[in-house]
């Protein structure tokens, strides 16, 4: 019984989508403790969030790198700002319209955005930031050349 569990643990956490959600939730952890960390300081709370958000948004990118798309290349550091500012606005502009077609409270529209925007996310940090370059079929990376 408990082996199969771990079997299926270690069959969960092969899928790079699954380990996306589970290191979003250790960085939301991360990101709220920080900004409760300065605000205990006596900061106040405009700085506390901007403090939180830098610092957040560089562990976010050591551990999607690392966790998640097993690269740990800091060159790709304004990519991944880019994906965040892009997410974001997406996120407002969808959380607005949301909004202003049903009534629901912002509360309600933010919590229906979470799984959208993740996985918008989770495509641009792939595809655009965590890419991993192709091969050629006769490249000299490729030892085993595929004829096509």
């Amino acid at each position: 019984m408990m082996k199969a569990l771990i079997s299926y643990i270690h069959t969960l956490l092969s899928k790079k989508l699954i380990r996306f959600f589970l290191v979003a939730g250790l960085n939301t952890v991360f990101g709220y403790l920080v900004f409760a960390f300065f605000i205990w300081c006596g900061l106040h709370y405009t700085l506390a969030t901007l403090l939180g958000q830098v610092i957040g948004v560089l562990f976010n990118f050591k551990t999607y790198g690392a966790l998640v798309f097993k690269n740990k290349k800091n060159k790709l550091l304004p990519r991944f700002i880019s994906v965040y500012i892009f997410t974001y606005f997406c996120n407002i502009g969808a959380m607005t319209l949301l909004i202003n077609l049903t009534g629901w409270s912002d509360y309600a529209v933010a919590a229906v955005m979470v799984l959208p925007i993740g996985l918008l996310g989770f495509l641009l940090n792939q595809y655009f930031v965590f890419r991993k370059k192709p091969t050629l079929p006769f490249s000299e990376e490729d030892p085993n050349p595929k004829i096509q």
